[in-house]
């Protein structure tokens, strides 16, 4: 059942998907929601449908001009772009379809729940010179931005070593729902952190280079009702991007911690350098001396990196712009997530499969 306006019909044309002027966010949860929201404040005049599993007044409610409850519906809307924000282990299906026909692709993150068949969807979107970005926001975030301007002129010298954990309490995530019945609390729905908080693994291999090994150890350690793994302890050797040594990462992740943590610690030879994602801050310490040197401050901005985000989309739509989380980075990341599964299960240290081939 259609809700809204009346539906264009009018064939899309290369040239119109330069700025589009329908969009189809699938889902409508948190993320689609705040899609949704920044997406209308960007752009007041884009008609924007909604594809979810039920029909409900909600989205219309929320400024949305339809509701659809079948891809059926959705393709027939001709969008000219797409945000898939449905649970992880849904995305293929609804990307594949959209696609084919043409639809430039905003995936959030990650890009599937399995690697498995993501190089279909980079063949078919290569083929239709589409667009197609997995929404990994932090790589937008102002301080992650200049932390790695701050690595690449050597700040802390030759890095040693490199140290990252995220941490916040999963019923805390999306206040108002029920933590158990959520996309991060289900495995069929593509829950766990390691595929939640994927962030850290994609930022990582952006920041030091790709993973050659991985070393991992998954447990299900608290009281919370899920059936997914809810923390996770990673070591990563990184081939480095600057082309010396070999670097060794430490990662740890969950889903319980009360007092919510984002941070990534550089240690080199001549200095430390940390970047705090909450506070948006980067320090660097020198000597006993001198101490903790505040070299950015940023303050929280929830929704700068989101906007960041999308007018990088909108400018790779018109040609100005290259994906900064290419068909290449995001099937990389779950490659990696795998090789931590496999070497948990395994216990031992395991070498991510060949990377697919970039977009």
């Amino acid at each position: 059942m259609l809700a809204g306006r009346k539906i264009m019909t009018k064939p899309t044309t290369r040239a119109e998907r330069v700025i589009p002027a329908r969009i189809l966010i699938a889902g409508f949860g948190s993320i689609g929601k705040r899609h949704a929201r920044l997406i209308r404040a960007m752009l007041p005049e884009v008609e924007l449908a909604v594809l979810r599993h039920q029909q409900t007044t909600e989205p219309l409610a929320a400024g949305m001009d339809h509701c659809f409850t079948s891809l059926e519906q959705a393709l027939a809307f001709q969008p000219q772009a797409a945000v898939i924000a449905n649970p992880s282990s849904h995305h293929l299906p609804v990307a594949l379809a959209l696609a084919e026909a043409g639809v430039h692709l905003l995936i959030e993150k990650p890009i599937a729940s399995s690697a498995e068949g993501v190089r279909d969807l980079i063949d078919i979107c290569r083929k239709q010179q589409l667009v197609l970005m997995t929404a990994y926001n932090l790589r937008f975030m102002p301080s992650l931005l200049r932390f790695r301007e701050l690595l690449q002129s050597k700040v802390v010298g030759a890095i040693l070593n490199v140290r990252a954990e995220v941490g916040q309490y999963l019923p805390e995530w999306r206040p108002g729902t029920d933590y158990r019945t959520s996309v991060s609390a289900r495995a069929e729905l593509g829950g766990g952190v390691l595929l939640e908080l994927s962030h850290e693994l994609d930022y990582l291999r952006w920041l030091f280079g790709e993973v050659q090994w991985v070393s991992a150890v998954l447990r299900t350690q608290s009281k919370l009702e899920i059936n997914v793994e809810d923390m996770a302890g990673l070591t990563l050797g990184l081939k480095g991007n600057d082309g010396s040594k070999e670097l060794i990462a430490s990662l740890n992740l969950d889903c319980f911690r009360r007092d919510t943590t984002r941070t990534c610690t550089v240690i080199g030879d001549a200095g430390t350098m940390r970047w705090n994602a909450i506070s948006g801050q980067v320090e660097l310490f020198r000597s006993r001396e001198t101490g903790w040197e505040n070299l950015y401050s940023q303050g929280p901005m929830a929704d700068e990196s989101y906007k960041a985000q999308w007018q990088h989309f909108m400018q790779c739509m018109a040609g100005k712009a290259v994906p900064a989380v290419s068909g290449e980075d995001a099937p990389a990341t779950l490659l990696v997530i795998e090789a931590a599964r496999r070497s948990s299960a395994m216990r031992a240290t395991v070498t991510p499969a060949m990377r697919i081939t970039n977009l």
